[in-house]
Formats: C-alpha cells, structure tokens, sequence
C-alpha cells in the first residue's frame, strides 16, 4: 500500500508543479471574469476568459494562468470601456458622435462616456490595438461579445452616411414605414457583420506573423431573444465569415424569462424558453461545423431578485442546455465574482446576503457535471424530426408597431414551436441563412415555417426548400402574407421579379398554387400544407393549439410516420449515465413523472441516493444513474470539487478535489464495497476534518469537507 501511494504521490506531484490541476488542451468549460485570480472564485474550469484590455489586463491573465489555467480574452463589440476612445485618448481626438442615437436625438449609452456604437472605421483602429495587445500577452483565442445594434437608433450623422453609401439613396427615417424598419435593420445587421469580418482577419493575420494560430468567437443572445428585445446582430450571418471559429451562446435567466403567450396567457415560461433559445444558437452553427459553447448564469443582470429566484431559473435553463447532447461545450458561468461574492436578497427579507451554502454546493455539482457531458450513450424517446425556420430577418421586423402588423411577444415564432414543446415534441429549429448547405435539413421530416415574422433574403432558399420537399420532405407553410413588410423593396419584387409576397415566388418552385383549394399538395415524393393564418393566432387564443397540432400530426400520418407522434408532458433525455429530465405544465397532463433506477441526484447539495423518482410539472432535475455507469473500478462519480488525478488498484484509490475556497465540497465516490479507511490531506499534507457515509444500493460512500483551490487530496483504503 505505501508503494502504491508513494509512486500515485509522486506523480500527483509532478502533475501539479507542471499544471496546477488542469490540462491546458482541454476547453470543454469555461468562465469569464474581469477580476484577477481569487481563492473564492476558483471554480476549476478548463478556461478563464479574462473581459476587458485595460491597464490591469496582463497582470489579470497572469494571475489565472499561474493557477493552471487556459486563458483568453474577451470585450465588447458594440461597447465595452471605451473612455480612452471616446474622450479622445487613443488618437487625438474625441468620438462623442459615433454613438448609436435615438429618434429624440438622444444618443444610447451603455456607460459613463460610453454609447452603443456605430462600428466606425476609426473605432475599428481602436479594437484592433485591443486585439494586438491580448495577442502580445499569449492570448490565443479572441472572444468579441454582443454586436449589438439597437433597433431605435438609426438617426446619427454616421448612421446616414453609411446608408447613403449602401443604398445610394437619401436616409429614412425607420420609424415611418415598414419599409424604412426594414432598410434600416438590414443596414445595422450588415454593419457588424463588416466591423466583424475585419476585426476577426485582422487577428488572425496578426497571428500568423507572430506564429500562432488565432481562434475568434462572437459570444452573442439568441436570434430569438434579439428579435424580441428590438436590438439587431448579425447572428447567422457570422457563421459564414471564415475567421469565425464559432459561438458562445448566451442564454440565461435574464433573457429565457421574457414573457410569451400560451393558450391566450402572456407568463415567463423559463424554461420552454431557453430550451428554444439553446435550440436557435445551436441551428446557427450545425451545418457550419463551427463550435458553440451554451452558457448559463446562476443569477441574472436584475440584482433585485432572491436567490430563491435566480436558483429555480437557473435550473430550468441548466437543463434547458442539456436536452441538446450534440452540444457539449459550456460557458459554466460569466462573472463568479458577483455570484460568490455578491449579495442578494432572500425570500420574504429585504437584507441582501452571500449565497446559500447549500445552493454554491449544488451549483459547484453542476458544473463539475458539465466537464463529463461528451457522451457516446444518446437516447431522447418522443416524436423526432419536426423543425421550424427562423431566418435574421426576425430582426428586420423587430418594431413595436407599424399600421397592419403587429407580433406581440414575437408570437409568430413561438406559435409554431410552443404547442408542440409544451405536449413534448422537442421541435428543432433550422435557420434559414443555412439552408444552402446540403445537411441543412438532413434530420428534418417537417419544416414549419413563416413569412409573417420573417422574409427570405435570397432566392435560392426556395430552391433549396423544393428540392428538400421533392426529394420526400413535408413543409407547412402558415400565414396571411399581408404584412405590410412584405412589400419592401427585395429581390422577390424587383428586376424581372414581380411577386406581392415572396411566398409567391416559393410556391412557384414549389410549382404549386397557394390558392388551391386543397389544403394538402402533392410535391414529387413530398407534400406541402398550406394554413392559411399567422403563427400567432395559434397561441394568442385559447384552443387554437389544438388545430395547429392535429395539421402537424395529420401529416404524419399522410407520409406514414404516424406512430412516431407522441403527446407527453415530459422531456427526458440520457446522455451516458445522466438523466435529464423536465416536466411540463400547460400540457396534456398534471401528473407527476415517475422514473426508478439507483439515482444520484445532482440538483442536491447532499448528492442523495434514490431508487424512483417523481417529478411534478413545472419541476426539473438532474440524475446520475448508477445503473449505465460501466466504470467498474472506484471512481468518482459527482462531485462539488473539480476531479483529477484518479487512481486505483484493488488496494486503495486516490483523487485530488480542488474547489473555491469558503464553499461546501461534497463528493460520491463508486467504491464496490464498504471501505476500511478514508482520509483526507491538505496541500500540507495536514489531515482535513471530514464527514463520510456508506451507501450499500450505490455502493458509494459521500465525503463531506470544505473546498481548498490547492485540494484536497482523497485515500481510501478498500
């Protein structure tokens, strides 16, 4: 036994001189931080993305890396802490006129001295010497957060000039016609993706003269929540840039809690929500092969909530970005020092406290859980294959109101996706941009889809779309299309084109007639169903649900795939050995779900151990279950600490747990049978106060200790 602990020592040693606990070619995690290295925020993810070139900046990234991390950087796109710029620091001169502004003449600021930004060429200059300063200090992964381009702004001088350069005509005013909205989203949605594309050939030129291969990553919201909060991004757009690498999707309490309506009801459905946000980030990268990492927050921006609050939201979005197992790289958290450190109300108190203990254990527990989600075992049982299209012109119609158009809610999106999500059909989501790639569709046996809340920017997406449905493909196509968004001056209606709609031009390749008297026509091997009502019409009333999935599951039906349709008010979904699962309210049942296994519930700060399982609606939960772990030798199995340096023979096991400091670490660890000794060391190699327990149906023990970031080192004497 001294032999075996001895040479396991050595190497543990030798491990964490040459890295402090983490490999430097894994980035499955990630956090971001504009703080140095703290005990208390210690987290152990692969990757620390230091925000902000400021004067502190390499003091910062070296504070992370000396701990063993993988560091990269991060700031804004469309603000960030600009001052040098702006008051006139960087070149000589001031900027105060390239601020986004309103229609008030007001400029739209995001800080003190700060506006939202019209990308400028000179403000380009600027985030280039940004770039080139991260690069010099060894950052070899660029992160650009949030081209953000408000949808009321549009009236500053800068704005009119770049119209009149685009579109070789005087400026409108956007708030006076459809038309003018339109020309002006487009018009932002094209000035980020130009900003964006020089920026990202910049860093990796500069790169390549320095010898090094330079990554570039746009962390961004959802299609869906931009196109909700009025604000225009190029999105989808980014994906086609060859210096983008990929996305970081940030999806949290804060967007996923936006109000939509259901059956006549305008609510928060968090967690419906962030499953159809994941699902439009994911759509933006999945025939690209460009990577996207999902984040979660365990608070919010809103510093007024509880902590009760952000913890049942944070969970509903947790297991929103599970139910997507080709995803499998997390941004486990952005900013650890205001979640460890901050302090928030709790229920029914108006005193501000640190966080739960029992909620940073649990939260610890889960993102741990997420370095172990690239799973070979997928299993996801319900009805598959039913996508709906989004396209970046959502963005293009974002406005409050114009005479004859109206989406409260984007109500013409979510009356596609939520009858069926809310009976348990885990719709996908196809973005139109892509739709030129031929795996586009690939796993796709009905497309809904809308001119509504959208219009097609070119007009090879209707070749693509026909081809799809010849070749055996159902679309559903939904709407009135007499918006009057869909008289804009596009490809559709002009040249040698002179269709009213673009849907128009769509059926024509569909070679079909919209005004059939059929409802259902036949496409070469495929069929087409034409409804003739907007999306939202389905949701805004009470009942209209119901219609809308009897035509879906009609066509099932038609094309013999009716057995594949199931109506179930569950989510559940295996990846490995862990149990995702949440059950739904509004939908065809009240009853709670009942699964049974030998579970480990990782939502517990306990990692309690449970033979069955009962979930109610509204609820949700993460579980390991014991019964698909095929690792027969002692190993850990969940954890409140981040894992390494596991080994075993028949004698002994050991591991290192490293943790924040002043948190709760809870570990269960698979031993086969009751062990002889357990002890826990410091760095010191001081013996640590510990609690433990056996548990014969898992055959796992559970150590209880306080998190130490040097670790705490485990032997267990079998």
């Amino acid at each position: 036994m001294r032999t075996f602990f001895a040479g396991s020592l050595l190497l543990l040693l030798l491990l964490v001189c040459v890295l402090p606990g983490l490999s430097q070619e894994r980035d499955i995690t990630c956090f971001q931080t504009a703080s140095p290295w703290k005990a208390e925020l210690d987290i152990r993810s692969d990757v620390a993305i230091i925000y902000g070139v400021t004067s502190s900046f390499a003091e910062r990234l070296a504070s992370w890396r000396e701990k063993g991390y993988e560091t990269q950087m991060m700031t804004g796109s469309a603000w960030g802490s600009y001052q040098d710029y702006f008051e006139g620091r960087f070149d000589g001169k001031a900027h105060p006129d390239e601020g986004q502004v309103q229609r008030d003449g007001e400029t739209i600021w995001h800080g003190k001295s700060v506006p939202y930004v019209v990308p400028t060429q000179g403000y380009l200059t600027y985030l280039k010497s940004l770039i080139k300063i991260a690069i010099d200090n060894g950052v070899t992964t660029i992160h650009l957060e949030e081209p953000e381009f408000w949808n009321r702004a549009g009236y500053s001088d800068g704005f009119k000039r770049e119209w009149q350069d685009y579109y070789n005509q005087p400026w409108l005013a956007q708030h006076e016609s459809p038309e003018a909205t339109y020309l002006s989203n487009k018009l932002k949605h094209y000035l980020y993706v130009r900003a964006l594309t020089e920026l990202f050939e910049y860093a990796k030129d500069y790169g390549k003269q320095l010898g090094k291969d330079i990554r570039c990553f746009v962390p961004t919201h959802s299609l869906l929540n931009y196109s909700s909060w009025n604000i225009v991004s190029p999105e989808a757009a980014l994906a086609h840039i060859p210096g983008l690498d990929g996305f970081i999707g940030q999806v949290w309490t804060g967007t996923a809690r936006e109000p939509n309506y259901y059956e006549g009801v305008e609510k928060e459905r968090t967690f419906e929500t962030a499953f159809l946000e994941y699902g439009s980030m994911e759509a933006m990268t999945r025939p690209t092969h460009k990577q996207v990492y999902f984040l979660t927050d365990p608070i919010e921006d809103n510093p007024d909530k509880t902590w009760e609050d952000y913890k049942l939201n944070y969970e509903a979005t947790f297991i929103a970005q599970l139910m997507y197992p080709q995803v499998n790289h997390f941004e486990v958290m952005p900013w650890p020092h205001r979640i460890f450190l901050g302090k928030y109300q709790v229920k029914d108190s108006n005193e501000r406290l640190p966080m739960p203990e029992e909620y940073a254990t649990q939260l610890l527990t889960l993102i741990n859980a997420l370095n172990n989600m690239q799973q070979n075992h997928i299993r996801f049982p319900g009805t598959k294959g039913i996508s709906v299209l989004q396209s970046n012109t959502m963005m293009f119609q974002s406005f409050p109101e114009h005479e004859g158009y109206s989406d409260p809610q984007l109500s013409n999106f979510y009356g596609m996706a939520l009858p069926l999500l809310k009976h348990g059909i885990p719709v996908q989501i196809v973005q139109m941009e892509h739709l030129e790639y031929p795996e586009a569709l690939m796993d796709t046996k009905i497309l809904i889809m809308s001119y509504a809340n959208m219009k097609p920017l070119k007009a090879e997406y209707h070749k693509a779309l026909a081809d799809w449905v010849r070749k055996g493909g159902v679309l559903i196509y939904c709407g009135r299309d007499n918006d009057p968004f869909q008289n804009v001056p596009e490809w559709w209606n002009s040249g040698q084109n002179t269709f009213k709609a673009p849907a128009e031009h769509l059926f024509k390749e569909l070679g079909v007639s919209a005004d059939s008297d059929s409802k259902i026509l036949n496409v070469g091997k495929g069929l087409v169903s034409v409804i003739k009502r907007n999306p939202k019409e389905f949701i805004l009333e009470k009942g209209n649900a119901d219609e809308f999935r009897e035509n879906v599951r009609s066509m099932l039906d038609r094309k013999g795939w009716g057995a594949d349709w199931q109506e179930k008010n569950v989510l559940h979904l295996e990846r490995g050995p862990y149990e995702i699962i949440s059950v739904l309210d509004e939908s065809i049942s009240n009853k709670p779900y009942k699964t049974s296994g030998i579970f480990i519930d990782l939502f517990s700060p306990d990692l309690t151990v449970n033979e069955t399982r009962e979930i109610n609606p509204g609820e949700r939960t993460l579980l390991y279950n014991m019964n698909r772990d095929t690792n027969s030798k002692p190993h850990v199995v969940a954890s409140a600490s981040r894992v390494s340096d596991e080994a075993a023979n028949e004698d002994n096991f050991e591991c290192l747990l490293r943790g924040p400091k002043n948190t709760n670490g809870v570990a269960r660890i698979f031993t086969s049978h009751k062990p002889q000794n357990v002890t826990l060391l410091d760095s010191q190699d001081n013996l640590i106060s510990q609690k433990y327990d056996w548990n014969e149906l898992s055959k796992t023990i559970c150590i209880r200790y306080d998190n130490q970031p040097e670790g705490v080192r485990v032997k267990i004497e079998l």
